[in-house]
């Protein structure tokens, strides 16, 4: 059901180099960012808004029906960007959970998005986001895929120790490959945005550490599949495949 007090948030912006002007791409007759404004409100979990500092990507989404709020062009992530975006959409403060949800997961099921919020029941938790089990070597020792060390807190839940590019943990035993899809309390959020890039941040260039070395708790729901991202021409082609278009 639709929280009055969740927002999901898309930043999108047309800074990509491998794929220009990658939010606005045809994927089965809607640009990108539709589609995962499409899967965003399927979801039913809060109201959901585009965040850009681009008014082509503005534009589309309005002529598809969906809420825009434009932001600096300035931001150094899309975590500041949707800091923004929440002050300008809510200054009286209602909203007390954030989504983070990027622009470029349009093949995501709404289930997952929903999921992002199971570890924020828990009020000890700052930030949740996702993790699935890593099965190939190829992923595992990849250093484009994200992986999260944590302590099992029960079968589909993890508390976070650390996030890395290199292929950990040692040893035998699964390994998840990790998500970049955040819901933040709202405190933790205005924290984290206040804060100054942390050393293991800039070395492993991996925005979640600056959260954990600073003291924050992030907890790691695990789900079955990765949602693909659309970073190349074949992820396009992959997508539009899974897409029907």
């Amino acid at each position: 059901m639709t929280s009055p007090a969740t927002l999901v948030l898309i930043p999108a912006r047309m800074a990509a180099t491998r794929l220009p002007g990658k939010p606005l791409l045809d994927i089965a007759g809607l640009p990108m960012v539709v589609q995962v404004l499409r899967r965003a409100q399927a979801a039913e979990i809060g109201r959901v808004a585009v965040a850009t500092d681009t008014p082509e990507i503005a534009a589309a989404v309005t002529a598809h029906g969906g809420e825009v709020v434009m932001t600096r062009a300035d931001h150094p992530s899309g975590s500041d960007r949707i800091f923004e975006a929440l002050q300008t959409l809510d200054p009286e403060r209602k909203i007390d959970t954030v989504i983070n949800l990027q622009g470029d997961f349009p093949t995501i099921r709404p289930e997952q998005i929903g999921a992002v919020l199971d570890p924020l029941a828990d009020p000890a938790v700052d930030i949740a986001t996702l993790a699935a089990e890593i099965h190939t070597e190829e992923e595992a020792t990849n250093p484009n895929v994200v992986k999260v060390i944590g302590s099992p807190l029960a079968a589909d839940r993890l508390r976070a120790l650390y996030f890395t590019r290199a292929t950990a943990p040692w040893g035998d035993g699964p390994r998840y490959h990790h998500i970049g899809l955040y819901g933040y309390r709202r405190a933790a959020l205005e924290r984290f945005v206040a804060l100054p890039p942390s050393p293991l941040e800039v070395r492993e260039k991996l925005e979640q550490l600056r959260a954990l070395e600073a003291g924050m708790r992030i907890d790691v729901g695990i789900v079955d599949t990765v949602p693909r991202g659309v970073d190349t021409a074949a992820d396009l082609e992959t997508a539009r495949r899974v897409l029907g278009g």
